[in-house]
């Protein structure tokens, strides 16, 4: 059986674009990889970045379930650092009411409060050597984000998102309260009930996001709730995250097994010199993240080839670019393969980002034609 492939999309703005144009390529795209037959189609949360109109996986999925039908929709992810339990059942409860059984409800940490540090897998169960998983897969030396995190900027987005004096929840105790609040069985310490209207009862699918084997591999599996990790922001912990999410994981009334997705981040093109080409500001815009400058509009290949790029820089980006899956659609599907394998996913979420729309249209289309041949 293949593999399920699925998307994930940060309405990324292209140079000299607009974010009213973002949005409608994102719900364009939406509409095509539905009847190319993608299986999901989730949205991801930033904020303060001039090339990502992204900021609301719920206002975003409630204008793409109005122009699909049967692609599953969802946020990969929403950030509880700065959310409460009951907000978020609540958006999502309201998308369930007028489409039932269509969201995917995908919950990230992202700056929220942890508990005493976890980590049930110090190591992954597979050998990394030379930068290399048993099956080929690069696995790049880890990212350090300690300057990033004390960047100014990293300052006034947690500054802007939460009140004065605000204070992040515990984690794990957010997803217990999310999920009690959907189950209509939400008690408070002193028994007070709480139902959520809509919401309570809501055919959501509860998806755990993270990066690590820590605290949200744990929560994941200790609740036997789908897990989503990420190669694409996090190639380095990616076997360290899927070993333990299962090592952690206990049967529950929804999965009596481990299920893993595993994001990529692809461009596809008739032949690699093309795809290369178009892949050409993606250093350049993970550049601008991991500098704290935030994301910029994706730039053109032109615009990219005129930076001059230092040492310095290239070390910033390096796990990214060498992770990056480019090519035809025959190369990209082996590396995919070898992702699959070597994480053991049960599904692969594919992000891509060109200039041009079409561009990414046709690298989703490529991507599926090839895949469905396998």
């Amino acid at each position: 059986m293949t593999t399920p492939l699925n998307v994930l999309d940060l309405v990324p703005i292209s140079s000299g674009s607009t974010a009213t144009q973002a949005l409608r390529n994102s719900i364009d795209l939406a509409k095509r990889t539905e009847a190319l037959g993608y299986a999901r189609y989730w949205f991801a949360e930033h904020h303060l970045n001039p090339g990502v109109a992204g900021t609301s996986p719920a206002v975003v999925l409630a204008l793409t379930a109005a122009e699909t039908s049967t692609i599953r929709l969802g946020s990969g992810a929403v950030q509880m650092g700065h959310r409460t339990a009951l907000a978020t059942v609540e958006e999502f409860g309201l998308l369930d009411a007028l489409h039932p059984g269509r969201f995917d409800l995908g919950l990230g940490r992202s700056g929220g409060k942890p508990r005493e540090p976890v980590r049930v897998a110090s190591a992954a169960r597979q050998p990394v050597v030379d930068g290399r998983a048993p099956n080929g897969l690069v696995i790049p030396q880890r990212f350090d984000p300690t300057p990033l995190l004390k960047s100014p900027r990293f300052a006034l987005h947690k500054a802007l998102l939460q009140l004065p004096g605000a204070q992040s929840q515990d984690y794990t105790e957010q997803v217990d309260d999310i999920l009690a609040l959907i189950a209509d069985t939400y008690r408070s310490d002193d028994g007070e009930e709480a139902h959520v209207v809509p919401g309570g009862g809501a055919d959501l699918q509860i998806w755990i996001l993270g990066s690590s084997g820590g605290e949200s591999a744990v929560a994941a599996g200790n609740r036997g709730l789908r897990f989503a990790t990420n190669y694409h922001v996090a190639p380095a912990t990616v076997l360290e995250a899927a070993d333990g999410y299962r090592e952690a994981f206990r049967p529950s009334a929804e999965l009596d097994r481990p299920y893993v997705a595993v994001s990529a981040d692809v461009v596809v093109a008739d032949d690699e010199a093309t795809a290369r080409q178009l892949a050409a500001g993606y250093g350049l815009w993970v550049r601008s993240i991991r500098t704290g400058a935030g994301a910029i509009p994706f730039p053109t290949p032109a615009e990219a080839r005129t930076h001059t790029w230092s040492d310095a820089d290239r070390e910033l980006v390096a796990d990214r670019v060498e992770t990056q899956f480019v090519g035809s659609a025959g190369q990209v599907a082996d590396q995919l393969e070898r992702l699959r394998d070597a994480t053991e996913a049960d599904e692969l979420i594919i992000t891509t980002i060109t200039h041009d729309h079409e561009d990414r249209v046709r690298s989703y289309q490529l991507l599926a034609d090839e895949w469905a041949r396998r």
